[in-house]
């Protein structure tokens, strides 16, 4: 591969980390917490005699659900026949840390924790083993297709612990698992590509809970792959004329997004690169660790700057049990006592761009000029759809943008909903906040002001037709104060994994 591909899979890797330890610990760090005790959530590849133990596997949107196996289809564009692909599947190896005290006798017997002459408290706990393995082929390789081993060996490593104490015991069990990749010409230069991840292995007791086979399982798994001599289609912004070709493309317990750098500037005719990550969890294209972030927190779409003052507060004692837990854990209570106040400060907030904001359509000034709040009121202003005067309590059918869309607004493609307000945002644009009809929690979310929010440009009015029923009682509206609109396409005040 040129260096340009190695440097790009380099980058690309520090958000694959941030995927491949999403979860593996949650605030407050503790193995007393309840919710770290409930671990491995995404990209689970379990043995396929316990997954369908009851009925086959059936794909669907969420990449949390277990599987026996992962597959991920994009489309390629190929350059020159010397083209290749480099592949490269990642996942943890669950391995299970036993503390043993010593016996009189010289034997050894397991224990939950144990206090060591040192003063440390050592705790049993399940921590995980990153295994990664690298396939680099060539496009006849690919249209051959290509099956590779990519499972880990069993295990066991032992650690005196000080003063003859006792030890400490890790241990891992076979993880068994292949990576099937092929290619299927479409058109000339364009491949369909396939790589597809399973579980080979077999659980002896299918009937066996989910923790006694989480040992044969893959954690976290996703897949990196580069491209040299080859180009990445988008499949949230694919260009017009792939399109039918993107919707042929299936993906099974995975969401497949552009990687690297984003584009210097965005062009009509859609959007691919020289990298795609594909993860069990719900990305942008182009995703990207915050600069400002310190280090990983693993705590899904973590916030640094509450987590970091979240840690700080423990007590002595809970950051005594976090640390003991598991060394990432201590890494991260190490980090927040010893972080300097120009560290912290960067957390409180960044903005990304010093451009202008845009005089907004209504002439009425920015919000950060003195005065640009007054006279807005977002229970009862309006903003004209197709030439309709739409506001609290207009009902509207949503249209997100073709492009540039988040994955969960196109989930509401076409349903219709019932507008509470109109909020003008700090950069001058204008948002709807909606509730979706047919949603059972949607007086509940009105209620609280959790709302969906969608430009002008994402709905259509309705007509008289399609009024709500005069029986059924309104929906509570939004607050009377005004505050900005926090659309999802946009990244949250201090946000900082591979989410941001």
């Amino acid at each position: 591969m040129v260096n340009g591909v190695g440097e790009g899979c380099a980058r690309l890797s520090a958000v694959a980390d941030a995927v491949l330890y999403e979860g593996y610990l949650l605030y407050p760090y503790r193995r007393s917490s309840a919710k770290n005790r409930v671990r491995w959530q995404f990209g689970v590849l379990l043995p396929r005699n316990w997954v369908e133990r009851e009925e086959p596997v059936a794909p669907g949107l969420s990449g949390s659900a277990d599987s026996w196996y992962q597959q991920t289809e994009c489309l390629l564009r190929v350059h020159h026949a010397e083209a290749s692909v480099r592949v490269r599947v990642r996942y943890l190896q669950l391995q299970h840390k036993q503390v043993e005290a010593a016996d009189a006798d010289g034997g050894h017997r397991p224990v939950e924790s144990l206090r060591t002459a040192d003063g440390i408290t050592r705790l049993s706990f399940e921590e995980a083993v990153p295994r990664e393995t690298e396939l680099v082929l060539t496009l006849e390789e690919l249209l051959r297709g290509s099956t590779t081993a990519v499972g880990a060996p069993a295990g066991a490593e032992y650690e005196p612990l000080p003063a003859g104490a006792g030890r400490t015991v890790r241990r891992r069990r076979e993880v068994r698992a292949v990576t099937t990749a092929v290619a299927e010409p479409l058109a000339p230069e364009l491949y369909r590509l396939r790589v597809r991840t399973e579980n080979s292995g077999e659980a002896p007791d299918p009937e066996a809970p989910r923790g006694a086979v989480l040992g044969q399982a893959l954690l976290a798994t996703h897949t990196l792959l580069a491209g040299d001599g080859v180009d990445f289609v988008s499949l949230i912004d694919p260009p017009a004329g792939l399109t039918e070709h993107v919707r042929g493309c299936r993906n099974a317990f995975t969401f497949p997004v552009l990687g690297g750098e984003p584009p210097k500037s965005g062009g009509e005719d859609g959007a691919s690169g020289a990298f795609l990550l594909s993860a069990p969890i719900i990305l942008p294209d182009h995703p990207q660790v915050a600069p400002e972030s310190p280090g990983d927190l693993h705590d899904a779409a973590e916030i640094d700057e509450i987590l970091t003052l979240r840690t700080m507060l423990l007590t002595d004692e809970e950051k005594a049990e976090a640390r003991a837990t598991d060394p990432r854990a201590a890494e991260i209570v190490d980090r927040a006592d010893t972080m300097p106040p120009e560290v912290f400060a960067r957390l409180h907030g960044t903005i990304r761009s010093l451009a202008p904001a845009p005089a907004p359509a209504s002439g009425r000034p920015a919000w950060w000029q003195e005065g640009g709040d007054d006279g807005l009121t977002p229970t009862t202003d309006t903003v004209l759809v197709g030439g309709v005067p739409v506001g609290g309590g207009s009902r509207v059918r949503l249209c997100p943008r073709g492009r540039g869309a988040d994955a969960q607004d196109m989930f509401l493609d076409g349903r219709s909903a019932q507008v509470a307000a109109v909020f003008h945002d700090v950069d001058g644009s204008v948002h709807l906040a909606v509730t979706v009809d047919d949603d059972p929690a949607a007086e509940l979310h009105g209620w609280y002001g959790r709302f969906h929010y969608f430009r002008p440009d994402e709905v259509e009015p309705l007509g008289v037709a399609d009024a709500p029923d005069p029986l059924r009682p309104p929906r509570p509206q939004a607050p009377q104060a005004p505050r900005p609109a926090r659309p999802a396409d946009r990244p949250e005040k201090g946000r900082s994994d591979a989410h941001a």
